[in-house]
């Protein structure tokens, strides 16, 4: 009875946060970003773009990591049209570690510090039969092996860019969901077999959003007397292409109930990546819209947290 308890509770916070307060943060209160350097993840459409355009207009220095050049350059050029300035593309496919390693190896020849990173790339309810490169589901290893083994290899570099900055932290943001209320982890689902193929790809997606906030908060315990800031999110519910999969008819009930404007989702994270408050928050789960809020329970567990991270840390050892 009180697991049931338990659960419940954790869907009324889901539908909650569907419909948050007025935000009391825009992007207009953003401080100045010159001199630092970002990387979003993802950044060539939806919450990215609106990430990137954001940064951009308040003078970073804006590296978009997506995996197709051509969409990436598209978004480029509208953005330069939209804000003047020039974003920069980073080929990365983080359905492939190797690809992953390359992106990072890429981005560390050509810069020596990152301030910002944010992992806002992602896959949702995609087939159950998709899988990456490595044999992985292709929602977990899209959004938490690929994000995990990016930045670890990216560490050296947010590491200098903090001695630079002038607050003297880097930071980390993903975007979780909260989905990450609706399941934990299934670790005989993180890669292809019987017992994934149980498991709904709606389920495969909530367990991927759930380990993004796990992970999160490692990196904060693990990075935080370094000056790294790791901070996840739910960014609220979002009209964008990550419903790509979700049935017509459905998708067009959310966005008449549900769904709010692009510009609103990118709110969140930009809270956490530029804010000085965001600083007193590390390892912390935010909500709709740039508030504090709290995951279930088992996201807080370390014995969890210990084992995720040391698969994750075997999983890329040899890549």
């Amino acid at each position: 009875m009180a697991g049931f308890f338990a659960e419940l509770q954790y869907l009324i916070a889901v539908v909650a946060q569907l419909f948050p307060p007025k935000s009391k943060f825009t992007t207009d209160q953003i401080p100045d970003l010159s001199g630092k350097v970002a990387i979003v993840t993802g950044g060539n459409v939806g919450i990215g773009y609106e990430t990137i355009k954001a940064l951009l207009e308040h003078n970073a220095k804006v590296y978009m990591a997506s995996r197709s050049q051509e969409k990436a350059d598209a978004a480029i050029r509208k953005l330069k049209e939209e804000t003047g300035k020039e974003a920069l593309f980073l080929e990365l496919d983080l359905s492939n570690l190797a690809a992953v390693r390359k992106a990072a190896e890429d981005f560390m020849s050509k810069e020596s510090e990152l301030h910002i990173l944010f992992n806002n790339a992602g896959v949702m309810w995609c087939p159950v039969g998709e899988l990456t490169a490595n044999g992985y589901d292709l929602q977990f290893g899209t959004n938490v092996v690929g994000h995990f083994f990016f930045t670890e290899l990216l560490m050296p570099a947010l590491l200098a860019g903090k001695e630079t900055s002038p607050d003297h932290h880097a930071r980390i943001i993903t975007t979780s969901s909260s989905a990450a209320y609706l399941y934990t982890l299934n670790w005989d689902a993180f890669k292809d077999g019987p017992e994934r193929r149980k498991v709904s790809t709606e389920n495969l997606y909530s367990q991927s959003k759930f380990a993004n906030v796990v992970v999160a908060r490692q990196i904060a315990k693990r990075y935080a007397d370094k000056g790294v800031i790791s901070i996840s999110l739910n960014p609220g519910g979002i009209d964008t292409e990550l419903q790509r999969y979700v049935p017509g008819t459905k998708r067009n009930v959310m966005r008449k109930l549900i769904l709010n404007p692009v510009p609103m989702g990118a709110l969140t994270q930009l809270w956490a990546g530029t804010m000085p408050e965001a600083l007193n928050h590390n390892g912390k789960f935010l909500i709709p819209w740039a508030r504090v809020g709290s995951c279930r329970t088992e996201a807080y567990d370390d014995a969890l947290g210990e084992r995720l991270w040391a698969w994750l840390e075997e999983q890329v050892k040899d890549q």
